[in-house]
């Protein structure tokens, strides 16, 4: 009989024996031993596990799957952005990426590593002292959802390294050709709805609260790069070697690629042979080998100068145009939109194609009853790109665009200096629904439950006239709703309440206001940091800020000037909207050094104001110059305010200083 001593040596050699048999079944496809050897060790190792529970790590083999299925996903921060890419379509955008990167760097020699581009859903894992701790997807770039326990049921992900080391490793979760379609075969005949394309499968398996039906998922990932390491490598192309001696799993295809030409010949023949692939690719990644210069080349505010993915072209299919209908967007924008004959395109079934506008309309010609060419724009949206007019029967007939908005019966106009026809009534009813569901949306407040049918029905039975009311709803008025039932109307509100603590940036792009997209949102909360503080911004402090032209500065102050707007704002206000940007620790790791000069009264004395900014390792200086970092302004403010915004010194009212300092 076995004494615990023993018991936890004999723990530890099975735990590494079943890891190692992971691996060579999972990643290498080469089992060592038959799947009855393999379970009697689980077996053995769940037994000892039983007799001492103590001895149970979240890193042992039988935590794979475990626990109670999860309320929601919790948020993590990530340590290193996971920014997108930045995209070239043709060999042109491809030389002009190369001959861009080639003059930043002194027109040295550039070498590259190119891997295929795996069209599955982005992950993050990190690793502590060699043990997995979390997992989570890529969510806005910036912030994710925590997929650890979902993660933990793919067994090519080891739950401990081979090293103590402590890592951020990034990687694609996907699903193999062969195994999706016996996924879809399995729910179709259970009577389930089946998956579009295996991406979608992918990302809703990994996106499972229950991480039980996410074992149950034949789920797969590829690791192809680095978050945060402390780790001593120099190229892109060492850390994979490493990562691949870490028994991580790779793509196998990857390469090295000494000048742009082979990166191109990479390119070609993948193109040619991703058909023969087992699972989706949709492209290719190229990424400057020498990390010395990735330090150089550094990011714009979307992307990594250093990496770029050149993307297939779009696969293409014909069908015919049944009809052609109208969208009425949150800005009123009237986009026609053909209504197909289904057809399968890029893995899924596609019944709707844009037409953009009217003149794109009169441009190809397109006519009801036309035969047409379709593709996927960037593999995303469905657009009909020609027409194929040797099959026109003399039937088709021309579409007019309307001159009254469908939703409200308001003339439409279009401006002169837009292709868009737009319907200009404030209170058009396609138009507040569609409000309501670009706030709710992941990339804007994240609610979820309230897509399109459900944001129809709350402004029709009168419950969301505007995205204040939606925090005055009840449990009573959400099941009065077709197909509501309690425990959604539930998790609705839950999900409601959860967005009040979203951060300033995610409001901003939820408020819907024109050319505010995700980028410049970030910039606006970063700057002000309070939604008062932006409200008030005057159009010349709006136009100094990097990115910020005058179309959208106009547009802002247009937005916050609507008698509307302030109605909306005090119902966000009253029911305890966050309206603040969160200062991160690393920002406030960066006030080391920085120098502070203070004009005008604060509610705050001097000293206290100094010792704040002391304690941060900034300093105070009493006049302005060109080695002032910030301008902290109060009441009565003097010319120190006009003589800081010509030489470019970033002004703060006290509210902004207060947060970049830590209080309230």
């Amino acid at each position: 009989m076995q004494n615990e001593q023993e018991a936890g040596q004999r723990i530890s050699a099975l735990r590494e024996q079943i890891e190692e048999h992971n691996y060579y079944y999972h990643v290498l496809d080469g089992p060592q031993i038959s799947d009855r050897d393999f379970d009697l060790l689980i077996q053995e190792l769940q037994e000892l596990e039983a007799k001492y529970p103590h001895l149970i790590t979240e890193d042992s083999p039988t935590q794979r799957v475990g626990g109670e299925p999860l309320a929601a996903f919790s948020s993590v921060g990530h340590r290193v952005p996971m920014l997108s890419l930045e995209n070239a379509f043709t060999w042109e955008e491809l030389q002009d990426y190369h001959q861009r990167i080639t003059r930043m760097l002194d027109n040295k020699q550039v070498d590259y590593v190119v891997e295929l581009k795996i069209d599955g859903l982005a992950v993050s894992l990190l690793y502590e002292e060699g043990r997995l701790v979390h997992g989570a997807t890529r969510g806005d770039g910036y912030v994710g959802e925590d997929i650890t326990a979902n993660l933990k049921t793919i067994r090519q992900i080891p739950l401990q390294l081979k090293k103590p080391l402590t890592l951020e490793v990034r990687g694609e979760v996907y699903i193999n050709h062969d195994d999706f379609e016996k996924l879809n075969r399995e729910r179709s005949e259970r009577g389930e709805t089946t998956f579009a394309n295996p991406r979608n499968a992918a990302a809703g398996s990994v996106r499972q609260l229950d991480p039980r039906i996410a074992a149950q998922r034949p789920l797969k990932i590829f690791i192809y790069g680095t978050g945060e390491h402390n780790l001593e490598v120099n190229s892109h192309y060492k850390m994979l070697l490493y990562l691949q001696d870490l028994r991580l799993p790779l793509n196998p295809h990857w390469e090295y690629c000494p000048d742009i030409e082979s990166v191109m010949n990479y390119c070609r023949r993948w193109m040619d042979k991703r058909h023969e692939l087992a699972y989706d690719v949709d492209g290719t990644v190229i990424k400057v080998n020498n990390y010395k210069w990735h330090d150089r080349l550094g990011y714009t505010s979307r992307s990594p100068r250093w990496a770029v993915a050149f993307k297939f072209p779009a696969e293409e299919a014909s069908s015919m145009v049944r009809d052609i209908e109208v969208n009425i967007g949150r800005t009123g924008a009237i986009t026609p939109v053909a209504i197909l004959e289904p057809v399968q395109l890029a893995g899924s079934t596609v019944k709707r194609a844009s037409l953009h506008n009217e003149d794109y309309l009169k441009e190809k010609d397109i006519l009801l009853g036309d035969n047409v060419v379709i593709r996927k724009a960037g593999d995303i949206i469905p657009e009909v790109i020609k027409v194929d007019k040797e099959k026109r029967t003399g039937r088709e007939r021309k579409f007019v665009m309307p001159a009254d908005c469908p939703a409200c019966g308001n003339p439409v106009e279009r401006l002169p200096e837009e292709a868009i026809v737009r319907c200009l009534n404030p209170a058009c009813p396609a138009q507040a629904v569609e409000r309501l569901i670009h706030f709710a949306s992941r990339r804007a407040m994240d609610i979820d439950g309230l897509g399109p049918a459900v944001a129809e029905q709350l402004w029709n039975n009168g419950l969301a006239r505007d995205i204040g009311d939606l925090y005055y709803l009840d449990i009573y008025s959400l099941v009065s709703l077709e197909r509501m039932a309690e425990k959604s109307g539930q998790n609705l509100l839950e999900s409601i309440e959860k967005s009040k603590q979203n951060p300033l940036h995610r409001l901003l792009h939820g408020l819907g206001i024109r050319f505010v997209g995700e980028k410049v949102s970030r910039t606006l909360a970063s700057h002000f940091l309070h939604l008062d503080d932006l409200a008030a911004a005057s159009l010349k402090e709006l136009e100094d800020l990097e990115e910020i032209g005058p179309k959208i500065a106009a547009s802002i102050v247009g937005y916050f000037e609507k008698g509307q707007t302030e109605v909306i704002l005090n119902k966000l206000r009253k029911a305890g909207v966050n309206f603040k940007e969160p200062v991160t620790n690393t920002y406030n790791e960066e006030l080391a050094g920085k120098s502070f000069v203070f004009t005008g009264t604060l509610t705050m004395p001097r000293e206290e104001a100094r010792r704040l900014v002391e304690e941060k390792g900034g300093r105070v200086a009493g006049s302005i110059s060109g080695k002032t970092d910030f301008l902290v302004v109060g009441e009565d403010p003097g010319s120190k305010v006009e003589l800081a915004r010509e030489i470019g010194v970033r002004v703060l009212n006290e509210n902004q200083f207060r947060q970049i300092v830590g209080i309230s």
